[in-house]
């Protein structure tokens, strides 16, 4: 078999035993959380007879390795549970959640991912420059707030004094395009300022790593200019560290937008799982939990997969 087809393999297979354990952690550390599913459902007046019907119906009763495999059963059948709080199918909750969230994190890829790279082409460029430290400076400002306080900045300033955007990025099913654009762009530009300051960084970072080979030196000699040599020569080399941070990035947009999605109300995975667990609604918690742990773990696996095939050793070994 080929090395890169070897390797290929063994990082997809890796990724998914490290998601069956990480379905596990997840299943076995809400279950030992304290409270009772059951009486949280029937109430504190309930009869010990009903909750231990309703405990039995629910498969409560049965040892925790026995309820695990149930409960990824279904999973891998496309059944994530019941919610407890509402009664409603839990997969159908989340797939316009989810929706939701992606759309978010798409746009935020679209602007932040060609920024980061044009950016840190631009510093890698003008290296102890101006340019090179405005452009640190700024992006590195902006990663140093936490996420709330960028939010908070955003909306003081362009919802609420100067009113250019709705303070609420609330979407719903039949919306146009510009209607949900125009909805969303608070939490985008939020996003966008979070993950700008890394992707820079590490691309610059990987660029001037690159520029000290002795291609770059012949190129320069060539008489190309200092631009060319870095798009041409230096960019194409220094791809699998970027690929590696994009992809980081990437699934952060879509995990971590918990806190972005809270400060501005918007409907998606993030505040479908805070909104659940302040209702102890575990089965909701443990299937959010595992999504966002498969989001993060199949981008890992592509940006592995990537650095793999863009690695010319790999590719054509002697």
């Amino acid at each position: 078999m080929h090395p890169v087809l070897t390797l290929v393999v063994q990082r997809v297979a890796l990724g998914f035993l490290l998601l069956l354990a990480v379905s596990a952690v997840i299943f076995l550390g809400v279950a030992a959380l304290p409270g009772d599913t059951a009486q949280a459902i029937l109430g504190q007046s309930a009869t010990p007879q009903a909750l231990a019907n309703l405990r039995a119906e629910m498969g409560l009763d049965q040892p925790p390795l026995t309820r695990y495999f149930n409960w990824l059963g279904g999973v891998l059948t496309g059944d994530l549970g019941t919610s407890i709080s509402n009664g409603t199918d839990i997969a159908t909750a989340i797939g316009q959640r989810l929706g939701n969230t992606l759309f978010l994190a798409f746009w935020a890829a679209v602007i932040s991912v060609p920024l980061a790279i044009l950016l840190g082409l631009v510093a890698a460029r003008y290296n102890g420059r101006w340019p090179d430290k405005l452009i640190s400076g700024v992006t590195l400002s902006t990663i140093s707030l936490p996420e709330f306080v960028v939010g908070y900045l955003v909306l003081y300033f362009l919802a609420v004094k100067w009113q250019l955007f709705p303070s609420v990025a609330m979407v719903f099913p039949g919306m146009g395009l510009m209607e949900r654009l125009n909805a969303v762009i608070l939490p985008v530009i939020v996003l966008v300022l979070v993950v700008l300051a890394h992707m820079m960084r590490m691309t610059r970072a990987a660029i001037l790593n690159v520029m000290q080979s002795a291609y770059i030196e012949t190129a320069e000699l060539k008489g190309l200019s200092p631009m060319k040599v870095i798009w041409r020569h230096a960019f194409p080399n220094a791809i699998a560290p970027v690929v590696n941070v994009v992809m980081l990035n990437l699934a952060y947009l879509v995990v971590g937008v918990v806190v972005v999605e809270v400060v501005f109300v918007y409907p998606g995975m993030g505040q479908y799982l805070v909104d659940h667990v302040a209702k102890r609604d575990l089965p909701v918690v443990q299937a959010v939990g595992l999504i966002f742990a498969a989001v993060y773990i199949g981008l890992n696996i592509l940006a592995d997969v990537i650095s793999i095939l863009a690695n010319p050793r790999l590719r054509h070994p002697k």
